[in-house]
């Protein structure tokens, strides 16, 4: 009885052990697939500023740092600088053609292409930062926007913001209109537009190229972004002048375009931290931007022999005139445009009056009581 008992158990042990054996060997022949299952998804983002630019380039870098702390790693983004894949402004074409996932750039850049790509960056006297992020959250400007890009296989977000703008570098000083004659400047967007028709001649160029062209001569002038940014680029090295408001860009918003099959193929977890991390990054950079350009603009004033000066009366006049021409022109172009022109007034004429409400008066209540 005693050696059928143990032969019982012996034969219970010897089945356990080939038992756990093939489950060792299944889970061997197993564990390749489930590490490709878990492989890191690894994107490309190509961008049009030069790596780290204070600005849109720490905000790309944030992006896919911030995608890859969010995802624990499951979701990676490799960044190219202007350049380094494709030329600064070839990310658009770059992301269309898939060459790569996403880009970090600025929708105004796409003027000869899409016109109408303006509106979400900005034009001249429009809406700020705040009212931007609002119309296009709230307004119907999203939708808007990927209807415009749809064409092109690609989907627009917004993706950092360097706030309101100024007008930019001068190597001489505007004495009033006549100044503007023939005067070669870098300023894209319709507000590139207004200076042509004011007797200006735009010049474009990417970001990367302007200082060289302003010490060079090809340009005259040359706007970019704020005090933090333009400090960085070293335009105060070569002009003096340096002119408000920036009526051209009274808004900074940075554009990422995700290709939207690539996008599309993304687990639905994924999705939104991309999209996420790029909304996390419009508060974030804004913030950042108001901060560094107040201290900028004190060394640029203090240390850097900049003066900071008002556009002279009539040029401001002129320029206000002719951007309104230019607007109306523009919402005839097609019937897309149209709607977005129409769309981003109702938004002006809308938040426009609770912005002076809310904003003016007390900003002007404020610096009385200094």
């Amino acid at each position: 009885m005693t050696d059928t008992k143990s032969s019982e158990r012996r034969l219970i042990n010897r089945r356990s052990i080939l038992a756990t054996s093939a489950l060792s060997g299944a889970s061997v022949l197993a564990a390749p697939a489930i590490a490709d299952d878990m492989a890191p998804i690894e994107w490309k983002m190509v961008t049009s500023w030069p790596k780290n630019l204070p600005g849109p380039g720490v905000s790309a870098q944030r992006i896919s740092d911030q995608v890859a702390a969010m995802s624990n790693g499951r979701f990676k983004i490799r960044l190219y600088a202007a350049g380094e894949l494709v030329p600064a402004l070839g990310v658009f074409d770059a992301v269309s053609a898939g060459t790569a996932e996403m880009a970090h750039t600025a929708s105004f850049f796409w003027q000869g292409k899409i016109p109408a790509s303006v509106f979400f960056t900005a034009i001249p006297f429009g809406l700020l930062p705040y009212e931007h992020i609002s119309w296009i959250e709230r307004g119907g400007g999203q939708a808007l926007w990927d209807e415009l890009y749809a064409p092109f296989g690609l989907k627009p977000v917004m993706a950092g913001n360097t706030g309101v703008q100024m007008g930019g570098w001068y190597k001489k000083e505007l004495q009033g209109l006549d100044d503007l004659k023939g005067l070669k400047i870098r300023m894209p967007g319709l507000g590139g537009e207004v200076m042509r028709r004011l007797g200006a001649t735009p010049v474009g160029l990417p970001p990367g190229e302007l200082f060289q062209a302003l010490q060079s001569g090809v340009l005259d002038a040359t706007e970019f972004l704020g005090p933090w940014s333009d400090r960085a680029m070293g335009f105060q090295k070569v002009a003096k002048s340096y002119y408000s408001p920036g009526f051209h860009e009274p808004n900074g918003t940075g554009e990422a375009l995700f290709n939207q099959d690539a996008f599309d193929r993304l687990p639905k977890d994924l999705q939104s931290i991309l999209t996420e991390a790029c909304r996390a990054e419009n508060g974030r950079a804004l913030a950042e931007s108001d901060w560094e350009n107040a201290g900028s603009l004190q060394l640029l004033q203090e240390e850097d022999g900049v003066s900071v000066l008002p556009y002279p009366d009539d040029v401001l006049s002129a320029l206000k005139e002719t951007a309104g021409i230019v607007l109306a022109e523009f919402a005839e172009k097609d019937p897309l445009a149209k709607r977005i022109f129409e769309s981003h007034q109702s938004a002006k004429r809308r938040l426009g009056p609770w912005s002076s409400v809310a904003m003016r008066s007390f900003m002007t209540a404020r610096d009385d009581s200094v």
